[in-house]
């Protein structure tokens, strides 16, 4: 890095260690830190880059940009990863691609393990000013049961995440978000599944027209947030990204209302 990268990374650096963004806070936007900095775009994405190296800070999507939460807990060290000797495919369509891989855990012999590849997929809780949550009473025949689920759907090749995330919405449930936010990356079934979960958070929202998607649609409601625990404990909340969305919502309302109290 040059003398005015170097001088941007260190400005960023010292202002993360000394608080001015709160942890679990969003960074300001490229285009505002460029204006502030008076450095050009490339540049400072090199100097976030560098910051997300170092883990002091995370990406969310292309070029969000996110201060970590408050953890006190520290990674292990010395703990060594699967080697990864091979892999050859058994079965490959456009949905499902199932292959067996060459691996070696550390102190073992190696042996073949199944894993299962799966598109990308965006899931996405809507929130009104009423706390309610848009969600879908749907018919599920691999489990043979019916039960909610918020909106989401598979990420198109060339398709950002957050573009998924709207679309879905839209063409499930006619609605359309006034603000999306990206929240968690996960995977649900990570011994064995690849199978990358992008959850979004969306806040207000205004009807479109009817749900163009007649295959995915069903009962479409706007369920209240205080009922969440007792559908959770009835069984009808279905897959796992609904319940990662609507956990971490009532996780970070539960927090808020500690601090608030405090």
């Amino acid at each position: 890095m040059g003398p005015k990268t170097t001088k941007v990374y260190e400005t960023l650096r010292e202002r993360l260690a000394a608080g001015e963004y709160a942890p679990g806070s969003k960074l300001p936007s490229e285009r505002a830190l460029v204006e502030e900095l008076g450095i050009g775009r490339t540049a400072l994405r090199q100097v976030l880059a560098r910051l997300v190296a170092e883990r002091a800070l995370e990406v969310r999507g292309r070029s969000s940009y996110r201060v970590p939460g408050p953890v006190s807990i520290r990674r292990p060290e010395g703990v060594e990863p699967w080697r990864i000797h091979g892999e050859r495919d058994l079965y490959d369509n456009r949905w499902v691609k199932l292959q067996l891989w060459d691996v070696e855990p550390p102190g073992m012999e190696s042996f073949e393990h199944h894993v299962v590849k799966l598109h990308q997929v965006a899931v996405t809780a809507v929130l009104d000013d009423q706390d309610r949550v848009l969600m879908m009473w749907r018919y599920r025949f691999v489990p043979q049961q019916f039960g909610w689920e918020l909106p989401g759907g598979i990420v198109d090749a060339g398709e950002e995440p957050a573009g998924t995330a709207l679309r879905e919405v839209v063409e499930e449930t006619g609605w359309r978000p006034k603000t999306l936010e990206h929240i968690v990356s996960y995977q649900p079934m990570v011994g064995m599944v690849d199978s990358p979960h992008e959850i979004f958070v969306g806040h207000g929202a205004e009807r479109v027209g009817e749900p163009t998607d007649q295959e995915e649609a069903g009962h479409i409601e706007w369920v209240p947030l205080a009922d969440i625990p007792g559908l959770m404990a009835r069984g009808e909340l279905m897959g796992s990204g609904t319940l990662v969305a609507l956990l971490h919502i009532l996780a970070n309302r539960r927090a808020q209302g500690i601090t608030a109290a405090r």
